[in-house]
């Protein structure tokens, strides 16, 4: 882009931040008008994509975030309570009531090699976990 284009482009698009919302609306249907397209045209073909089978649908997405569930403390409910206060920062307390009560999350929201990590600690020490 040469240094007359980008200032102009500029220009204009500081022009157009001062437009008010309905001169913005505006301006959309005279560019749709002008150069025959539409904004909504992609969302008219995913629409009738989805009405057709689906054919076209994208790829699942992997998994981002995970919740770290125990179901089991085993047979050294002390180690594991170590374990889940050193993984959670919780007070005696508060992992004393997570240990009580399984099945229980131990946390949420965490990303696949953090989960896996507090997976391998707490099984270390007899508890089972599951990823979810």
């Amino acid at each position: 882009m040469t240094t007359k284009t980008k200032k102009s482009v500029e220009t204009l698009v500081e022009e157009i931040s001062e437009f008010t919302v309905l001169e913005l609306s505006e301006l959309v249907k005279a560019l749709q008008e002008k150069f025959g397209v539409s904004a909504a045209a992609p969302i008219q073909v995913v629409a009738a994509q989805a009405q057709a089978g689906g054919a076209a649908q994208p790829a699942a997405e992997e998994k981002s975030e995970f919740s770290v569930t125990m179901t089991a403390c085993g047979d050294k409910k002390i180690q594991v309570l170590k374990v889940v206060r050193e993984l959670t920062g919780l007070g005696l307390k508060e992992a004393k009531d997570i240990v009580d009560n399984l099945p229980k999350a131990i946390k949420e929201g965490v990303t696949k090699e953090e989960a896996q990590n507090m997976k391998t600690k707490l099984e270390e020490v007899g508890a089972t976990v599951e990823l979810k």
